[in-house]
């Protein structure tokens, strides 16, 4: 009987100033190999209004699924937008973003 080994799904984690630092520990506690875990951290002061958000979200993502606990809502509307025209699946609790493929899920 042959065994096939699943790969590890890969998840990219956006988020700012730790705020999804107990999510992602839960992920790796209780998904043990399952999962790849990759972090893109935020931590620099922001302004109320990014007009360009170039400088924070990578251009290529290379995931099955992205997670954001971004607090800024102008990096999370470009990351769902760039999710959306990648194919990228995004879950983004408790946010009010509307965009194919973006799971908003209530915290």
């Amino acid at each position: 009987m042959e065994t096939s080994t699943i790969p590890p799904q890969r998840i990219l984690v956006f988020q700012q100033n730790r705020s999804g630092e107990s999510k992602i520990q839960g992920i790796r506690r209780f998904g043990g190999d399952r999962f790849h875990l990759t972090t893109s951290n935020i931590d620099s002061p922001l302004p109320p209004l990014l007009d360009d958000t170039e400088a924070f979200l990578p251009t290529a993502i290379d995931a099955d699924l992205v997670l954001d606990f971004l607090k800024h809502p102008d990096l999370s509307h470009d990351l769902a937008e760039r999710c959306t025209a990648l194919a990228i699946p995004l879950i983004a609790s408790g946010k009010k973003l509307r965009a194919r493929g973006v799971l908003t899920p209530p915290t």
